[in-house]
Parts: structure tokens; C-alpha cells; sequence
């Protein structure tokens, strides 16, 4: 067992029931489903952390003010500090808890998406460590030392006759089809002029889409998450930090969108969507009811 498989396990077979029964065995339509139903269980900790960087963002004039008088006396700095959060009811562990419990959860997705195998099928490490080497050696790839378990998968998909070799470790019922929209969700998008234009641009260029609308949806998700008056140019160094990360998320899922299959592509494009209507229903009922209640 894995150090997250107690969270993993679970979320693996809860997307291969998708999988077969409301998604009727369409991959991405399990993957948008999953990561709605996931991110609709996650909503109640959003709110909460969103609400305490909302008060944070409220009370940090009070904050810096105090700073600033008291920067030679740390404990009564740290006194007043405190005496401003018990008046605003603010924690300052409150945002990061929630984010602390769904750190795990959102590992957890990854693992999921990239591990089929192990998560979705069940197969034992044994088991795919006889398919890889299946794999590999029908490829005639005997120097690599690692074939991922999307690849083996993709594999017997093109390959489905040779399943008859390995019946007693994979069934034809068991094969997921990564097929969706006309992307393979199981590949890796590239920048490879040879498959983009080459012989297999049927294949590859539609799978340019996943990165841009990954890092297209990072940028709106990052700009709607950014609380109200945190741009505010009086705090320069707030206003910068929100640049900063405002450019890094989009630059990340730039670089990891070509390093992992485009199912975890999907699962971040549709998690960035829901978030962006997520921060409009925080703002409009959420938040501001909260401002009426507190007037």
C-alpha cells in the first residue's frame, strides 16, 4: 500500500464506476463527471478557505499598521495581533487547513488518472509489471527499464487480438478506450514536428488542444480566485504576489500538460471551469450574504 492508497483506492474505483455505468465506458465523460462530483464534495472546505483569505484581506491594513508601530516589540506586536483576530473572529489557521486536507485529495487525482492499472482495474504490481514487459518486448524496446500503465493500456486497445497472451492478466471487458472527442486521452501532447506534421498528425495535432485550454482555463481560474481588494495597489507586495502566481499556474500547466497524458489535461480543464463558476457562486451567495448579515 502506497502512503496515499487509503484515498487513492477509493477514488480509482469510484471513476471506473463511472466509467461503466453513467458514462456508458466513455473516458472523458467518466473524467468530467468524476472531477465535478469531487469537486462538489470539496466545495463546503473551499468556502471556508476562501472566507478566511477574504477576512485576511480585510483586516491586513490592522495588520501592518500593528507591524509597523510595534516592529521593536514582537511580543506586543504579537499581542495586538491577536487582539485583531479575536475581534474579527478571524483564524489564521483557517485557510490552511482545508487547503491541508484536500492537498492529499488532489494528489490522490493524479495517481488515479495515470494509474489505471492499479487504481481502476485493481491489477496487483505483479501483474503490470508482466504486462509492461509484455509490452515492451512486443515493441522491441528491451533497454527501457519503465512503460507507463496508460501505455500498456493504449497498447492492447491497437493490439486487442494479443490479448489471447496475457488472458490470464487481462480481460477484453477490462480495456478502458481513452477515445474522446477525437483525442486519445491516454497519450502525451507534444511538440515533436514529426508526429505534429508527420504521418500521425491526425493523432497528435488534436491533442494540442488539452494544454491550451489547460493553460487558458488556469489563467481565468487564477484571476477569478483572486479575492476582492487584493489587487488593490496600496499593497504592493500583495498585488505583486497575485501577478506572480497569476503567471506561475498558467506556466506550470504549460510545462506539465506536456509531460503527463492528456487525461489529466482534461481533469484539470474541467476542475479550473468548475472553479471559475464555483468563485461566482461564492462571490454572489456566499460572500455577500455574509456582508448583508454582517451590516
Amino acid at each position: 500500500m502506497g502512503f496515499l492508497d487509503f484515498i487513492t483506492v477509493p477514488l480509482g474505483q469510484f471513476l471506473y464506476f463511472v466509467y461503466n455505468t453513467i458514462a456508458f465506458k466513455n473516458y472523458g465523460v467518466a473524467v468530467i463527471i468524476f472531477t465535478i462530483v469531487i469537486k462538489l464534495l470539496l466545495l463546503p472546505l473551499t468556502i471556508k478557505q476562501y472566507r478566511s483569505t477574504s477576512k485576511m484581506q480585510e483586516i491586513q491594513p490592522l495588520i501592518q499598521d500593528i507591524q509597523r508601530r510595534y516592529k521593536n516589540d514582537k511580543e506586543k506586536m504579537n499581542q495586538e495581533l491577536m487582539k485583531v483576530y479575536r475581534e474579527h473572529k478571524y483564524n489564521p489557521a483557517g485557510g490552511c487547513l482545508p487547503m491541508l486536507i484536500q492537498l492529499p485529495v488532489i494528489l490522490s487525482l493524479y495517481w488515479v488518472i495515470n494509474q489505471p492499472l492499479k487504481f481502476l482495474l485493481r491489477k496487483s504490481a505483479e501483474q503490470i509489471n508482466a504486462l509492461g514487459e509484455y509490452v515492451l518486448k512486443a515493441i522491441g524496446e528491451a533497454n527501457r527499464a519503465y512503460i507507463s500503465e496508460i501505455q500498456i493500456v493504449n497498447y492492447f486497445n491497437d493490439h486487442i487480438s494479443e490479448l489471447a497472451n496475457v488472458s490470464d492478466l487481462l480481460k477484453p471487458n477490462e480495456l478502458i478506450n481513452f477515445n474522446f472527442l477525437g483525442i486519445n486521452l491516454g497519450l502525451i501532447p507534444t511538440i515533436d514536428v514529426s508526429l505534429l506534421f508527420g504521418s500521425q498528425a491526425a493523432v497528435y495535432l488534436p491533442l494540442l488542444v488539452i494544454p491550451i485550454l489547460a493553460v487558458v482555463t488556469t489563467y481565468l481560474s487564477t484571476k477569478f480566485l483572486t479575492p476582492k481588494g487584493s489587487e488593490d495597489k496600496s499593497n504592493d507586495a500583495a498585488a505583486s504576489t497575485q501577478s506572480t502566481m497569476a503567471l506561475i499556474g498558467p506556466l506550470m500547466t504549460l510545462f506539465f500538460s506536456f509531460q503527463l497524458p492528456a487525461g489529466v489535461g482534461l481533469y484539470w480543464i474541467i476542475s479550473n471551469v468548475f472553479q471559475i463558476f464555483q468563485q461566482l457562486y461564492i462571490n454572489k451567495y456566499v460572500l455577500s450574504k455574509k456582508e448583508v448579515t454582517e451590516k
